[in-house]
């Protein structure tokens, strides 16, 4: 059971080791300016397959539970589905449901685990596999793997780190289990933090920080949905910044603009260049190619 590309890795080592006898993914949805529908990724990889994908509207329907009970599985993995799991599905099948998620529980439980990792300036996470309870990544810890976040990793570059550290572990633990060797731990509930979904807005930049905490915000939201700010009143979203030495002036003021690498950005404690930018509208560019189409006056606030 799973949806997007942090799913597939494990899938795919699934369908190596395992009979995989169906695969449950969210319905098929319009995406891009021509609203075409598109597939899950999990489902391409079903299909190419040929296993069998069931897409519910809504997972706990008694006809959604009853076609799950024909597929007569052993084991329920669970990665990135995006539904709660009725208790019915929880205890269907012999090994119950495993799900991988991508942080060190208890720490970061909830939807947004990678990006908050690294917007909290986070320097190790990792996967944990673990069993499926009714209260949200609770369950008991089969297996768990660190990965260190390196400086210039962004949600994306640590997103594809973490599915392919995640397909491992769990080929790891659902052989423990198959093996009778599996040895859960309970989580400690007084470490956990809970990582909420990224909402609208929630990347607007505050230029009354510190440079490094605007920082680790750009690269926790880089690919998607993207840390902004507003630049003469447009949305003007910020893809790559870099620390300078601290300049005199007002947090958010442009204080200097350098034609051939940006311009600089006045922080709580310190300053900020401007490396990639995307205007409204337009395409994501290093801010050298935006300024050679683009006038940018130096003493500019924005926000």
């Amino acid at each position: 059971m799973g949806t997007p590309d942090f799913a597939v890795p494990s899938l795919e080592a699934l369908i190596e080791k395992y009979n995989v006898v169906g695969v449950v993914t969210q319905p098929d949805k319009p995406k891009g300016r021509g609203k075409k529908m598109m597939f899950p990724p999990v489902k391409e990889v079903a299909l190419k397959n040929n296993i069998p994908v069931f897409q519910p509207e809504r997972l706990r329907d008694e006809e959604s539970v009853a076609e799950l009970q024909r597929l007569d599985a052993d084991i329920i993995v669970v990665v990135a589905y995006g539904q709660i799991l009725p208790k019915k599905v929880l205890e269907m099948t012999r090994f119950g449901c495993v799900n991988v998620h991508g942080s060190l529980l208890p720490k970061y439980r909830g939807a947004a685990p990678i990006q908050r990792a690294i917007i909290d300036g986070e320097t190790i996470t990792g996967v944990t596999i673990m069993y499926m309870a009714e209260k949200l990544d609770t369950g008991d810890m089969i297996v768990k793997k660190e990965i260190p976040i390196c400086e210039n990793d962004t949600y994306g570059s640590l997103h594809d780190k973490m599915a392919d550290a995640g397909a491992k572990a769990l080929i790891e633990a659902v052989s423990l289990i198959e093996t009778g060797k599996a040895k859960p731990e309970k989580q400690d509930d007084t470490l956990s933090c809970y990582a909420k979904k990224i909402e609208k807005g929630f990347g607007k930049i505050d230029w009354n920080c510190d440079s490094k905490n605007i920082i680790n915000l750009i690269r926790g939201l880089n690919p998607a949905p993207g840390a902004y700010t507003l630049l003469n009143g447009e949305v003007f979203k910020i893809w790559l910044a870099e620390e300078c030495s601290d300049i005199y002036g007002e947090a958010g003021t442009i204080i200097d603009v350098l034609d051939k690498k940006g311009f600089v950005v006045k922080t709580k404690n310190s300053a900020l260049l401007i490396k990639e930018v995307q205007a409204k509208g337009g395409k994501k560019m290093s801010c050298a190619d935006y300024l050679r189409g683009h006038t940018v006056e130096k003493g500019t606030v924005l926000g």
